[in-house]
């Protein structure tokens, strides 16, 4: 027998079946017009990470459409969870968190639609995502460059993240009007008893900042709480510094009501969804709330962090299955991609084409 021969026969032993009960790699046709619709509906089979994005559009849509009453009901089922119309409008539980970058750019649109229309449960985020929502109330933001020279910015008075440029005046402007509310606040702390948590800080800006472009306007307006454990880490710490100062000490800012709250919030869900873009301290605290009921039931990160470094940030669904943070009967999806290349389309595709259904009235 030639090498060429024993070679090919070689091959023929590892040949294996010609086709796999999978769905077929595929995507779209362009032939059939630009319809971004059908476009998107292809994602799920075209691979890579259009793959995931496929998939979490699902698991989104998953939480936006479940209801109690998909589920039978049991012996154990409570009375008051047995009449048809109570199920029907018992719906899962969203959790969003994000990253103060979101805030930065221009997703803080997307997720100021998100809580206009009260289609989310419970956020949480950053310092630097909550104070550079007011401060965009008040002051713009710029498009620059990656790689415009610090030293010279500096120089200039311009912050840069990113590519996008924040002029120190922003800050200035944000301290002029967060310093007398803060003065406010403590006042009715000591007058009236008041126990500052960071939920309800950001609540009472939201209310005062009384502008429709605010994420946290419409926080205050439709009772959606957000959870900032890290709420001293930027210029709204800086500012609570300087209150020391011109005011005196003694501001109290108890985080403990919050971490009450949040674990709560997840111990009364019936289903639960965690929708989270970026990583760190706002993803860890969503997936920790989860722990005590077993974990969430359908979860979607959106990340570019890799798990090597054993980061949290980087950590896997599958990881946090390990932990209890994630069910293990769910089949949670991660996105490896930069936030704001996806996040449109997953909002798009779910909650804007789901208005109806995602609302909460």
């Amino acid at each position: 027998m030639s090498l060429y021969a024993a070679a090919n026969e070689r091959l023929d032993a590892f040949t294996g079946p010609t086709s796999l009960d999978r769905p077929e790699v595929k995507g779209y046709d362009l032939n059939q017009g630009l319809n971004y619709s059908k476009m998107w509906q292809t994602l799920s089979h075209t691979g890579f990470q259009a793959t995931n994005l496929g998939k979490a559009i699902d698991r989104v849509n998953q939480m936006i459409k479940w209801r109690l009453s998909h589920e039978p009901v049991t012996a154990d089922t409570p009375a008051h969870l047995r009449d048809p119309e109570v199920r029907e409008n018992v719906r899962c539980t969203i959790f969003l968190g994000y990253t103060s970058n979101m805030s930065s750019c221009g997703m803080r649109e997307y997720i100021r639609y998100l809580c206009q229309h009260k289609m989310v449960d419970a956020i949480v985020t950053t310092c630097g995502g909550i104070e550079e929502d007011f401060m965009k109330c008040m002051t713009p933001f710029y498009i620059g460059d990656f790689y415009l020279k610090g030293k010279t910015l500096r120089s200039e008075g311009i912050n840069r993240t990113g590519n996008l440029l924040v002029p120190m005046k922003n800050y200035h402007t944000l301290q002029d009007w967060m310093g007398p509310i803060m003065k406010q606040m403590h006042k009715e702390q000591t007058e009236n008893g008041t126990v500052w948590s960071p939920s309800k800080i950001i609540n009472r800006l939201g209310k005062e900042i009384n502008n429709e472009e605010s994420v946290y306007y419409w926080c205050w307006k439709n009772d959606i709480p957000v959870f900032s454990p890290a709420i001293t880490d930027g210029e709204i710490g800086d500012i609570i510094f300087d209150h020391t100062y011109t005011n005196g000490p003694g501001f109290v800012v108890d985080i403990a009501q919050d971490v009450v709250k949040i674990n709560e919030i997840a111990l009364r869900a019936h289903k639960s969804g965690i929708l989270i873009v970026g990583g760190g301290v706002i993803k860890h605290h969503i997936c920790n709330a989860q722990i005590r009921r077993g974990g969430a039931d359908l979860s979607v990160y959106v990340n570019t962090a890799v798990d090597y470094d054993g980061s949290d940030s980087g950590a896997t669904p599958d990881e946090a299955v390990s932990w209890g943070k994630i069910s293990d009967k769910a089949e949670p999806v991660k996105i490896w991609a930069e936030a704001t290349l996806v996040l449109p389309t997953l909002i798009g595709e779910t909650f804007a084409r789901n208005f109806d259904l995602a609302k909460r009235t």
